[in-house]
């Protein structure tokens, strides 16, 4: 047992409590670890502790059980106080209060505040202040400890204590459902884990409703805008452990509700969330809306076009022609193909065209470094498209990567001020992002959307790219002819083999494109670290960290967790002059390559001198970005990461969750970004993953070289599985509804 005065928090997770604290037992410093439901700097602590070695920190303290008491001398009174746990009340006045009350002062603070006036320099609002403060505090503490026998965890227990403060109770009690509802990260399978222990019907008409849209939600986090009737009552039965036939009462009243919207999709019921229903039916219109063409305009670019060629001296395809032309004369349209057929060249000679008409070109793209290569190909300024539209809040991580929820400064009453808006690498936009963009492009803007719909789908719901194709009623170029110096790349010509189905021959020498056979996961791990160190770098004349390891999954024997773990070893051992840190049970360390992993729009940065003066700074690091670990303070407890372009940023200890190690990452993460060589490891996986759309993506991002290791049969079983997880959206059906409307009005 150990017991003292809890000096500094070194470290806490929020999210599940596990703090590292440094206590002051008579007189000398212990760090105890463990998880803690509310703790704060000053309280005094008796502690269960068992002795652990930490791979990384050696030997430390566990706390197995522990219980905080009130300081009752007067000296840990003071220190209590003067730690800041209340407001207002610092060093100075902690010592007042103490001398004037000794040891009755934290029984006169929550019982006779008004007495806290007897103290020079409180006045009779600060000691209410202080009263209000301490019985808040009270509640919080009470309200933490009774969420945490439901299994909540710290950061949702603040939310939820936030969002009803008293009321928790009673909601709790009455219907838990709501939490699901009201706060972001209570999930319905808590709610009902809650509401189990309450001692709620199985077959409440709440229960059964907040099932629903927590499966439509679900369905929407893998792509889907609804779910045919059935297949939501089959769903739904199975969750709730309740007759099928429970399901279509409860969403007709949904209907009434506004919850939910039920339509008719190739003859039978879909549902909805109204949310998702609404933003299709928006995008469809808006698109019409856009889709405004001019013959004039046409007949003008055609005859100055050939002569805008040679004064550049360039000359387009007729299919490149024709999507410039369309490009300057109508409203919207998508252009579109595959690696190596030209869609840089097009875009390029679209700026260039639009530019000595002195129109406004605005470039953009759904992610930071599809943005950044968006502006190295074409030599102008390109924004992420939240950066566009001028996101107005830091919104929840999971708003960010599902877009949902965002509110932008640029919409239908402030629209972006631009001639022509070309964004790039529209497969990435999913129907949210699509829907606030089009809201801030006016009717006469021409919106010229490009992308590749081989590559993988967006991240949140819809099949924007595919659907808008598919509807038939967009302007669409499709560029087809490849390169004669994309014709020589063996990475080109394969990525359109996999498309038109035509065998691609693994044995072939390349220069661009290898197979190395191996067998077993650890041969091909060993391979991979072979190629990353030794082989490519100079063959590429990159830097091994330039060079990206990609693998299909996340976890398993080749999944990137298991990689970065291996790669780290060999890559960036342990060292003495190495600072690390580990949070959550992972290891970071000074060398080591990272990712951020979701887009911070505040996060600060700076470009330094060498004598270390900023002669550059701004905000925003985005999803997907990749630097290196230069520096770790423990002691000012911040990690320092140096980005491409030069661009440090410091990230508190509370803010490390936004990186992940990145010798190795998801072919996923790799959407919009180029590297000069890419290797993949070729390893059985899950079916439904290991798909053609997948492997494409994967070989499309090495711009010199892309080397697979491993099974060739995993191979060629991913470019023949072409049954990528179908996504029920009715974005095309929208669209063409609406068009033919148009037509009879």
């Amino acid at each position: 047992m150990i017991s003292g005065y809890i000096e500094k928090i070194k470290y806490r997770n929020e999210e599940n409590g596990y703090t590292v604290l440094s206590v002051s037992v008579e007189g000398e410093e212990e760090i105890l670890v463990g998880t803690f439901s509310h703790i704060e700097e000053g309280s005094y602590i008796s502690a269960s502790v068992k002795e652990r070695v930490h791979p990384v920190y050696g030997e430390q303290l566990f706390v197995e059980s522990y219980e905080l008491k009130r300081p009752d001398d007067e000296k840990g009174i003071e220190k209590y106080l003067a730690s800041g746990a209340i407001k207002g009340i610092g060093p100075v006045l902690a010592a007042r209060i103490v001398k004037k009350f000794a040891k009755d002062t934290l029984r006169i603070i929550e019982e006779e505040p008004e007495r806290l006036e007897e103290v020079k320099g409180i006045s009779e609002n600060m000691a209410r202040a202080v009263s209000v403060q301490v019985q808040e505090q009270k509640e919080q503490r009470a309200a933490f400890v009774y969420l945490q026998k439901y299994g909540i965890s710290m950061k949702l227990a603040n939310k939820i204590y936030k969002e009803y403060g008293e009321r928790l109770y009673s909601i709790i009690t009455e219907n838990p459902y709501r939490l699901a509802d009201d706060i972001q990260g209570v999930g319905f399978k808590l709610a009902d884990e809650i509401a189990q222990k309450v001692g709620i019907s199985a077959d409440a008409q709440f229960r059964i409703k907040s099932g629903i849209v927590y499966i439509l939600s679900k369905a929407a986090a893998n792509g889907h805008v609804y779910l045919p009737m059935e297949r939501l009552m089959n769903i739904a039965s199975e969750l709730l452990n309740i007759p099928d036939e429970l399901i279509p009462r409860e969403v007709a009243d949904m209907q009434i509700e506004k919850r939910v919207s039920v339509k008719q999709i190739d003859g039978e019921d879909v549902v909805y969330l109204t949310t998702s229903y609404h933003t299709e039916l928006s995008i469809a219109r808006k698109l019409l809306e856009l889709s405004v063409n001019s013959d004039n305009l046409r007949k003008d670019v055609e005859k100055n076009l050939p002569k805008f060629e040679k004064s550049l001296n360039i000359e387009l395809d007729d299919l490149q022609r024709q999507a410039v032309i369309k490009s300057l004369s109508c409203g919207l349209i998508i252009i579109t193909g595959g690696p190596g057929t030209g869609k840089t060249t097009t875009i390029n000679m679209i700026i260039k065209y639009l530019l000595s008409k002195n129109m406004e070109v605005l470039l953009a793209a759904p992610t930071g470094r599809a943005a950044k290569r968006m502006e190295e190909a074409t030599g102008y300024e390109a924004k992420t498209i939240h950066r566009l539209l001028e996101i107005n809040a830091l919104p929840d991580a999971d708003d960010m990567e599902t877009n949902l929820g965002l509110n932008f400064e640029r919409n239908e009453d402030n629209p972006l001020e631009a001639d022509a808006i070309i964004i790039d690498e529209m497969s990435m936009v999913d129907m949210y992002l699509m829907n606030s963009l089009l809201k801030a492009v006016s009717v006469g803007t021409r919106l010229i959307l490009v992308g590749d719909t081989n590559q993988l789908p967006s991240v949140g719901p819809g099949n924007v790219l595919k659907d808008i194709i598919a509807s038939g009623v967009v302007e669409v170029v499709k560029l087809e002819r490849i390169y004669r110096q994309a014709g020589l790349s063996d990475i080109v010509l394969n990525a359109h083999k996999m498309i038109e189905a035509e065998p691609i021959d693994l044995a072939k020498s390349s220069k661009d494109f290898v197979f190395i056979k191996r067998s077993g996961a650890d041969n091909i791990i060993s391979a991979c670290i072979t190629l990353l160190k030794s082989k490519l770098p100079d063959y590429v004349s990159a830097d091994s960290y330039d060079i990206q390891i990609m693998s299909p999954m996340k976890k398993g024997m080749l999944g990137v967790e298991r990689l970065n773990l291996i790669l780290q070893q060999h890559l960036n051992p342990k060292h003495p002059k190495k600072p690390e840190k580990e949070f959550d049970g992972k290891v970071y360390r000074v060398g080591d390559k990272v990712m951020q992993t979701k887009n911070n729009y505040q996060i600060e940065w700076s470009v330094k001198n060498d004598i270390g003066i900023a002669m550059e700074k701004g905000q925003g690091v985005y999803n997907g970005d990749i630097g290196i670990i230069r520096y770790i303070n423990d002691f000012e407890e911040f990690i320092r990461v140096e980005f491409d372009d030069r661009k440090i940023v410091e990230y508190p200890y509370s803010e490390a969750n936004q990186l992940e190690l990145a010798y190795a990452i998801t072919i996923h993460k790799s959407q919009g970004s180029e590297y000069p060589a890419v290797i993949i490891p070729m390893y059985p996986g899950p079916k439904m993953l290991m798909n053609r759309n997948l492997i494409y993506t994967a070989i499309t991002r090495a711009k010199k070289c892309v080397v697979l290791v491993g099974i060739p049969e995993v191979f060629y079983a991913m470019v023949e599985n072409t049954k990528e997880m179908a996504r029920y959206t009715g974005l095309k059906k929208r669209i063409k509804e609406l068009a033919a409307l148009s037509k009879e009005e």
